[in-house]
């Protein structure tokens, strides 16, 4: 599967012992990409790699049909179980870190891996370089398909995007209606080629959703809140995440694209908080 192939992810952060369980479910159900991190305070990672081998051997997806994404997590956004030795240079843990996203995932290959946000809050840090240049060896190595950044401002990604020697192919982002549906990163994003992925698409903006105006176009189209919300993210260039643990809805956000939204109606939506 290609970079270009990914429409839908499902995110497998905060699921816990649920999480091979449930990763399987999206696979039955038809996702083709999952989204996963070295970061055992919110993610299993090996309970996705479980759910993948178990896919492989029912047939459910081939592993050229699947893209696995994972991220390197800087020690101050794990717990004391860490996937890489501290006191190591950072470049020795990110070396560490994939390689046990390797055995995890139990595979060769990473589709994307991603800096699961920056050292800091504003700029770049010395550390940043040390593991965005791991990062771009690991991908020069054919170990990796493709690197990307989460977590990260407009300023940030601008500044990675002019010191890197390759630039990240993707951005995944929290998604806040009341920021423009992160406007100001979509629009470096837009820019520089950057895919952008949106996560809590739906968590992060329960109020701005439950505008009498939404429920109205999701009627219009006899569409949920959900896929209207999905189908939005898509007509404005992201990749979407769910998390979703429903097999239901997993059904239907995979049927966002079986309609089209009317310009008119993406630009509402977009301009949703703003009134």
């Amino acid at each position: 599967m290609t970079d270009e192939d990914v429409r839908f992810i499902y995110g497998t952060a905060w699921k816990e012992e649920e999480t091979k369980r449930l990763t399987n479910m999206a696979l039955q159900a038809g996702f083709r990409a999952v989204d996963t991190a070295n970061q055992r305070k919110h993610y299993f990672e090996a309970g996705v790699g479980e759910a993948v081998a178990e896919a492989f051997d029912e047939g459910i997806v081939s592993r050229d049909k699947l893209f696995i994404q994972t991220k390197f997590t800087y020690q101050r956004g794990q717990d004391h179980r860490l996937p890489y030795d501290p006191e190591a240079a950072y470049p020795k843990q990110v070396e560490q870190s994939f390689e046990s996203s390797l055995e995890h995932l139990g595979v060769e290959f990473i589709d994307s891996y991603i800096l699961h946000g920056p050292s800091q809050r504003m700029g770049l840090g010395d550390a940043d370089v040390q593991v965005w240049e791991a990062m771009q060896d690991l991908q020069r190595s054919g170990k990796v398909g493709s690197i990307g950044v989460s977590n990260v401002t407009a300023g940030q990604l601008g500044l990675l995007v002019e010191q890197a020697d390759i630039a990240p192919e993707w951005v995944q982002n929290r998604c806040f209606a009341r920021a423009g549906w992160d406007e100001e990163v979509r629009r470096v994003c837009d820019a520089n080629g950057i895919t952008y992925q949106g996560f809590s698409l739906l968590t992060a903006n329960t109020r701005e959703l439950s505008d009498d105006r939404v429920a109205e176009l999701a009627d219009r189209y006899d569409r949920t809140i959900p896929q209207l919300v999905f189908r939005f993210a898509i007509e404005v260039g992201m990749v979407p995440l769910t998390g979703t643990t429903d097999r239901q809805h997993m059904n239907q956000d995979l049927e966002v694209f079986d309609f089209e939204m009317d310009p008119d109606d993406v630009e509402m939506v977009e301009t949703l908080a703003a009134g």
